[in-house]
């Protein structure tokens, strides 16, 4: 069986709530092997009110979230009797199965909040040495300070101007073990 992504109805400002209830009911009814992620699409909008800058988290889609899955009866039973969930998108009357995104349309929302449709799974650990592969960093070499599994991202220390520690921000893809 095939994970897809599926894009998930909600009632408006429940997208959150319906995240946190999913996983929940996800984790007590035993279906981590066919519902995956469930993820709220968002991105940072900069506002400046009053000469102060603030950064809020904005829903790209509000009412909608999206969900990592293998469409069986039984998954789809679970997210559609989520609270706050009115349905998935793409599926037609009379029960039939909902269309998925294409991985194109998934990378897109993906990468505008800065995450992969295609996790790396990788076994650094902090202060671990690295070569950065990609990017204008491209050969340096450095120390990670930080890992974020979610984003898949490290926070690694860039040896660069005579031995001055530099943090740089890179995904994991750009960086390999020396």
């Amino acid at each position: 069986m095939e994970k897809d992504w599926y894009v998930v109805h909600t009632y408006s400002g429940y997208e959150n709530k319906v995240k946190t209830n999913l996983e929940k009911r996800v984790e007590s009814m035993g279906m981590q092997d066919k519902i995956f992620r469930v993820i709220v699409p968002e991105e940072e909008e900069t506002e400046i009110k009053d000469g102060k800058k603030k950064v809020a988290m904005k829903k790209v889609f509000p009412g909608y979230v999206l969900t990592e899955m293998v469409m069986t009866d039984d998954s789809w039973y679970v997210v559609r009797n989520t609270p706050g969930v009115t349905g998935f998108i793409g599926s037609s009357g009379g029960g039939t199965k909902p269309t998925p995104l294409l991985p194109h349309e998934v990378d897109a929302i993906l990468k505008r909040m800065g995450m992969t449709a295609n996790e790396v799974q990788v076994d650094f650990q902090l202060n671990d040495s690295v070569r950065v592969t990609d990017g204008p960093f491209a050969n340096f070499t450095g120390t990670i300070e930080q890992i974020d599994a979610d984003k898949q991202k490290v926070k690694v220390l860039v040896n660069m101007f005579g031995g001055r520690e530099t943090p740089v921000e890179l995904d994991f893809s750009q960086v390999e073990q020396l």
